[in-house]
């Protein structure tokens, strides 16, 4: 049931957002007697969940043309698009200070009084259905529309009793909380492979004396070689979406460059028929592979994957028929995640097709090549960084989606709070 559509348990009622919280008011006749203030510009609010700014910066006073003024403990929220809808919103309860200002972009509010919990208010503003409502209440140019304070303080909002709002905040918070471990651990995680990277494929995992090649530095048992040698190069089509034939009833993986973000692609997402196969020339490209994303929006030029599958690909995919009796895709794979700045600059301009890769470029390619049992012992050290990366992302994801569902059924009574035990999110100790 939608959110403003649920009936309430007994003893809750709907009502207004204003009813129970205010926008703060810099006090009348307030002078700055400070030299120095806490200064949030919108940069520092965060999108995530977290209660606090990312950081305060102090500003001289004269330097302060124009702000919001707040206090500590006050909710500040984004009011501009798209910075309202991607949930920009801050809970100050550690500003350094009585007050401060922030930018002009915020709403600061605070309780009306010691009923109304704020940590709820911060969550109640984070569900879909309330960013979609007050976002279709927005006025202003296109572009640059803003939430007006009337929309927000008239918002439907729940009449909780005070142990219930302070128990679902708590509940929230520990989902929150463990949302922020998993994030901790995934970034702890990225470095480690970033590091990772630049040791193995520098110095190896043997520490073998280092000779020059062209590409740089390498152990002296490596050779650095062109990526057409390790396997045939090529790229895919698109069938014609008018020609029925080509689609309909089609059971043959056809992956296109998003494909790449899976890394391990173990199945196709669309697929194409025999005849489309026949007669578009598509390549049946088997297992092992290497796929490489030879044009793309945003990052995803230069991503690459190994296909666990038999599949094709279109135009937009390159691929490495790896010969693996000579080279590991796993490995092939990270040596060309350290190379991906290099590739998009390519892809940008410096190959025969503004915008993309090409075939010819990455045939020439110079990659390294140890021998196959370093690769191996390499790519296992890899394929433990991913899986360990993998899992908490996977986590994070579970974790989210508790996270909306436990505030949509928790808001609305649909669980009672009191019936809820998250301890097996709590870190082990």
């Amino acid at each position: 049931m939608r959110l403003f559509e649920a009936s309430l348990p007994h003893q809750w009622k709907w009502s207004r957002f204003g009813d129970h919280f205010e926008i703060t008011r810099k006090p009348r006749g307030m002078t700055l007697a400070a030299q120095e203030l806490t200064f949030l510009p919108m940069d520092a609010v965060p999108q995530n969940g977290a209660y606090e700014p990312d950081s305060y910066f102090v500003r001289r006073v004269e330097d302060i043309s124009s702000g919001t003024y707040f206090e500590r403990g006050n909710l500040l929220v984004a009011k501009i698009t798209p910075s309202f809808e991607n949930g920009k919103q801050a809970l100050a309860s550690a500003l350094p200070g009585d007050f401060g200002y922030a930018t002009t972009e915020v709403i600061p509010l605070r309780p009306k009084g010691p009923t109304s919990d704020i940590r709820l208010a911060f969550f109640y503003l984070l569900h879909p259905e309330v960013r979609s409502f007050v976002a279709e209440r927005m006025e202003g140019t296109t572009g640059r529309q803003r939430v007006p304070e009337a929309v927000l303080l008239d918002l439907p909002y729940p009449s909780l009793p005070a142990d219930h709002q302070h128990r679902i905040a708590r509940s929230l918070e520990q989902v929150q909380s463990a949302l922020r471990i998993e994030a901790s651990a995934l970034e702890a995680a990225q470095k480690l492979k970033k590091s990772a990277l630049e040791a193995l494929f520098a110095q190896g995992l043997h520490r073998a004396p280092l000779i020059e090649s062209e590409i740089g530095p390498l152990p002296a048992s490596w050779d650095a070689v062109p990526l057409g040698s390790l396997g045939r190069v090529g790229n895919g089509s698109t069938p014609k979406r008018t020609i029925s034939e080509y689609w309909n009833g089609g059971a043959y993986p056809w992956l296109t460059s998003s494909k790449v973000y899976d890394r391990n692609i173990t199945k196709g997402d669309q697929f194409v028929t025999e005849t489309a196969l026949r007669e578009c020339h598509l390549p049946k490209i088997q297992p092992g592979a290497l796929l490489i994303a030879i044009t793309g929006q945003g990052k995803t030029l230069g991503h690459c994957a190994v296909l666990r599958t038999e599949a094709t690909v279109s135009q937009h995919v390159a691929y490495v028929q790896t010969d693996t009796t000579r080279a590991n895709p796993v490995f092939l794979r990270g040596y060309l995640e350290t190379q991906y700045d290099y590739l998009r600059q390519v892809g940008a301009g410096g190959g025969s097709t503004k915008g993309a890769l090409t075939c010819a470029f990455l045939r020439s390619l110079p990659v390294p090549l140890p021998p196959l049992a370093e690769q191996n012992e390499i790519a296992e050290v890899l394929d433990a960084i991913d899986a360990k990366m993998a899992l908490h992302q996977q986590k994070q994801a579970v974790l989210e989606e508790l996270f909306k569902a436990l505030l949509h059924k928790l808001m609305t009574g649909e669980i009672d709070v009191n019936d809820l035990d998250l301890s097996a999110l709590q870190p082990a100790t």
